[in-house]
């Protein structure tokens, strides 16, 4: 087991508040971005009110998801906060699929990596989600790995 000293503290310290403003920028942001989903690909359908409820549902469901994850220790966190936000997909997608709008044509890499999003609307990253978020992502990134490595080092 590694050793704590201060410094490994420290850095266990500064990943979480980086952990909780990544999962601040996301749960702002995933809402907007199931109402810009839904409006991109319904046309002349006015879903409002449809996108609306889906995007609090999906503030919701996601805030809470990356949360729990990010609450998690590195070394048992078994996915990303991206995949989490992937998984938002299902919000937009059955808001057009409600209101009988018809699937895009996609990129057949793109349907076999997302088969459940017939809208095209995944995230390639979370600058699809907020360019805000990609600062943000990055240095939670870092500081993940950094406190990743400092373990492995010291179980030497």
């Amino acid at each position: 087991m590694a050793r704590v000293d201060a410094s490994s503290a420290e850095d266990e310290a500064a990943l979480a508040e980086y952990a909780s403003t990544l999962a601040d920028g996301i749960e702002a942001a995933v809402g907007p971005w199931v109402i810009a989903s839904v409006e991109r690909r319904a046309g002349a359908l006015d879903l409002t009110r449809e996108a609306t409820a889906a995007a609090e549902e999906a503030r919701r469901a996601v805030g809470a998801a990356v949360r729990e994850l990010l609450g998690l220790d590195v070394d048992a966190q078994r996915t990303t906060p991206l995949a989490l936000v992937r998984g938002a997909v299902r919000h937009p997608t059955g808001v057009l699929a409600r209101a009988g709008v018809p699937p895009v044509v996609r990129d057949p890499v793109a349907t076999e990596a997302f088969p459940d999003d017939p809208y095209d609307l995944t995230p390639g990253s979370l600058a699809d989600l907020d360019p805000d978020l990609v600062e943000v992502g990055i240095v939670w990134g870092a500081a993940k790995a950094h406190v990743i490595l400092r373990r492995r080092r010291g179980e030497r």
